[in-house]
């Protein structure tokens, strides 16, 4: 084992890189560690062909000028919304212009992360050529996110088995072309199901979109203005959170009408009470006829997918848009999820137990995701710097609890309300303390 070194940043995605550039701008000693070959997280899976959470059609939901960090914009050249290898080539430049590409051990899978006696951090891990190593880090930065094991209905419909076409989860899905002039049905409303009908629907036969319960449906733009922008601007985020919604939902009947007469089911909870699922697609190929929306599915029998509304539908596959499960299997069993079976952490960043194990990136946005992200790199930075300092684990630990039972008051409890924020007054909190 060699000797303790600095930090170690665990990923160099969107979130790792926040993390790896607040600590060099400081000169902190660190290292990171990255399973794939090259930086860019989910964006550069897609182009290489990868199974993983992203898609061949894969675009931003943020516009570029929120998605790009602050000291280093995306291109003029590149469009508002970017696709997949835009965002995965700006991530690669970001990489070499700060210096970070020197300092990524790429090829690197982390197999372990554990305390030691003295406070000290022993990460495990393989490189690139099946080698193991163990080495000793004063802190450790877990960047990786959150979206590891695809998620399956429990319980799955009945009848699955005996299905005689192809099922597969949306982690596995790449292109509409590999489904041409077949019969699919996509299940869910979230952003992966949307954008996978969406792109089917330019290939298959037919679309099928199953849905179980109703979301807010948002698109990219209100009054020619990106959501995610709106979310940050001064005279939106000074509503009381009564007023935004009001506004918001004002805008969305203006913009697209009821859901309901899309034949999608309508919201049984106000906006910012869930996550919303943000396109400017689904909506126009329901109403074009290429994509038709049915209730959730009841059952499965041979080719034959019927749904609880009593219709049915012949199927050549199924696109499980459910979801994944946060892992974290190189983690402490308690780490970051508690007790109470929610993200359990001080200020969203860290376990007060473990005061030397950090998140960044562990959050579910409304609003762009970077500016909040760079805020928790730089504070981060600041704690591991000696500049900041942590409170008493008791003071951590109220913190904690005032801040879900705000979030279950507005959002219901559970795993994914845990990790809600909004993006302005977090980032403004974590900039002035």
């Amino acid at each position: 084992m060699r000797g303790a070194e600095r930090v170690c940043v665990i990923g160099a995605g969107l979130s790792g890189l926040a993390a790896a550039h607040a600590l060099a701008v400081r000169g902190i000693d660190f290292v990171c560690l990255e399973r794939a070959p090259e930086v860019g997280g989910i964006w550069r899976g897609p182009a290489a062909g990868e199974r993983g959470p992203g898609y061949r059609s894969l675009h931003l939901n943020t516009a570029k000028e929120l998605t790009g960090y602050a000291d280093f914009p995306m291109p003029d050249a590149y469009p508002t919304y970017p696709r997949h290898d835009e965002m995965a080539a700006y991530l690669r430049a970001f990489a070499e212009w700060a210096g970070l590409s020197p300092r990524i051990e790429f090829g690197t899978e982390v197999l372990s992360v554990r305390p030691d006696f003295d406070g000290s951090w022993l990460v495990g891990s393989r490189d690139a050529h099946g080698v193991t190593t163990t080495r000793r880090f004063a802190r450790v930065v877990v960047a990786s996110g959150a979206n590891a094991e695809p998620l399956l209905p429990d319980p799955v419909p009945e009848g699955s088995e005996s299905f005689t076409g192809r099922m597969l989860h949306a982690v596995d899905y790449q292109e509409g072309r590999e489904f041409r002039g077949q019969r699919v049905v996509v299940v869910g409303l979230g952003a992966s199901a949307v954008d996978v009908a969406s792109d089917l629907s330019r290939h298959a036969a037919r679309t099928v979109l199953s849905v179980r319960r109703g979301l807010h449906v948002v698109p990219k733009q209100l009054y020619g203005i990106s959501c995610d922008v709106i979310a940050e601007l001064p005279w939106f985020t000074s509503m009381s959170l009564a007023e935004r919604r009001e506004y918001i939902e004002q805008a969305l009947l203006v913009a697209r009408g009821r859901l309901a007469d899309y034949g999608l089911p309508e919201p049984d909870h106000p906006i910012f009470s869930s996550a919303v699922t943000i396109s400017d697609e689904i909506l126009s190929r329901i109403r074009h006829g290429a994509v038709t929306p049915k209730p959730e599915i009841e059952s499965f029998r041979g080719d034959l997918v019927r749904f609880t509304d009593g219709s049915a539908v012949e199927a050549d596959a199924v696109v499980w848009c459910t979801g994944y499960r946060m892992s974290y299997p190189y983690l402490p069993a308690d780490c970051p999820v508690g007790p109470s079976g929610r993200v359990e952490l001080y200020r969203r960043i860290v376990v007060p137990e473990r005061p030397g194990l950090y998140f960044v990136g562990l959050i579910r946005p409304v609003g762009a995701i970077t500016r909040a992200l760079e805020a928790q790199a730089d504070w981060v930075a600041r704690l591991v710097g000696g500049e900041e300092g942590l409170p008493a684990e008791d003071v951590m630990r109220k913190e904690i609890d005032d801040y879900l039972a705000g979030v279950a008051a507005r959002y219901g409890q559970g795993l994914g309300p845990s990790i809600q924020i909004d993006v302005a007054p977090y980032v403004r909190d974590l900039r002035t303390s």
